[in-house]
């Protein structure tokens, strides 16, 4: 997801093997493209070739193969970093496809080879005049309304609650902070995909100390983590606190504002899906405090509330993968269950087995929402 999470690539082994179990296929070559149908993206270590840099408007796939040797990721940016759309954690001889409705305009397609840095960054044109789907498809319209009120709740919350975390850190009060540290990163995760579609905010707000680019300082939720937890203090952390309010507000109103397309959705519930595969399982993500398993529910939660807007499509589209979908979210759910204390989880400690058990859990429900886009996308 976020550009600056070098860290992921250090994962490498558990993501080749959730990333093989999850729709993935052995690359092939490109072949003769005749200008219709999926554009082929030839992802290496070293570059990042598409079989043609224009689209016509509406829906298009791209379809993103790996022939190099580290686990890359494709992305559509529009102007600021805005993501379009993204697909993550391809490993070497795989192949994703990302599938975006894109409206005219002048775009960059995007491969991250090790899911760091900048990027190999590319120029994508789309032209033509196209419909929005949400204004030919009455169901996809109510879909993505819904779904923008449900971000907008999770942001008034996320705002208050940072600001109540930002203050017991700004007052000395460590054991109040680490316990609004979970709960404030409750919201920022189930709208995360929103979230992260605003440039550079994700890096500011979440980034792992080992996701930080060099001369970039480190900041966010995270850096104050490490203090609680390691130091058992909040000395220092004022201007971090500062910071990461500024920032959670920004995001919080361009949140209220953007609009999202079913497509969107769609892919946001895979990869809030892959954000637990590669952080919260592990737990790499909130590695002094061991909070990830309230992370976990709550990209579990995000990605249920996306397809979930989009259940009416879905169901009329394909009932089978609805009745799939809710089986497997509510075995997820139940996975959790065993690790709840109170209104929250046991510090996350688990052992390689259990995160080999999770792991599977979380790729059993990742295959069928992986299909939910192509699904969403059909006429």
């Amino acid at each position: 997801m976020s550009a600056s999470r070098a860290g992921k690539a250090t994962l490498a082994g558990v993501v080749l093997g959730l990333a093989a179990l999850t729709a993935c296929a052995k690359a092939e070559p490109a072949g003769k493209d005749d200008g219709t149908g999926p554009v082929s993206v030839k992802a290496s270590d070293s570059g990042c070739d598409l079989s043609r840099r224009d689209v016509k408007a509406g829906t298009s796939t791209f379809s993103v193969s790996n022939g190099g040797s580290k686990v890359t990721e494709f992305y559509v940016y529009a102007d600021g970093d805005r993501v379009m759309g993204e697909v993550e954690n391809i490993g070497p001889g795989l192949k994703r496809d990302l599938i975006v409705e894109l409206p005219t305009g002048k775009y960059q397609a995007v491969c991250k080879p090790g899911m760091a840095g900048d990027g190999i960054r590319g120029d994508l044109t789309v032209t033509g005049d196209a419909a929005p789907q949400t204004s030919e498809d009455a169901l996809l319209k109510q879909a993505t309304e819904g779904y923008q009120r449900y971000v907008n709740s999770q942001a008034i919350a996320l705002e208050q609650k940072t600001t109540e975390f930002v203050t017991a850190v700004k007052a000395g009060d460590v054991a109040k902070a680490k316990a609004l540290y979970p709960v404030s990163r409750t919201y920022w995760e189930r709208i995360e995909p929103v979230a992260e579609s605003f440039g550079n905010l994700d890096p500011k707000i979440d980034a792992r100390v080992n996701d930080v680019e060099p001369g970039t300082e480190w900041t966010g939720y995270h850096r104050i983590e490490q203090a609680l937890w390691v130091s058992n203090s909040t000395k220092g952390m004022a201007k971090y606190a500062d910071q990461l309010l500024v920032d959670v507000k920004t995001v919080v109103a361009k949140a209220k504002v953007v609009k999202v397309t079913p497509l969107q959705m769609a892919n946001g519930a895979k990869e809030l899906l892959d954000e637990v595969a590669t952080g919260k399982v592990t737990g790499e993500e909130d590695r002094y405090s061991h909070t990830d398993l309230w992370d976990f529910e709550a990209n579990v939660e995000g990605s249920q509330a996306a397809v979930q807007a989009l259940r009416p499509a879905l169901q009329q589209r394909d009932p089978a993968l609805v009745k799939q979908l809710d089986t497997n979210f509510k075995t997820v759910f139940a996975a959790l269950d065993k690790y709840r204390d109170g209104d929250g989880f046991k510090p996350y400690t688990a052992t390689e087995p259990e995160k080999k058990t999770l792991g599977a859990v979380v790729d059993g429900l990742a295959e069928p929402v992986s299909r939910v886009a192509a699904t969403i996308a059909k006429k």
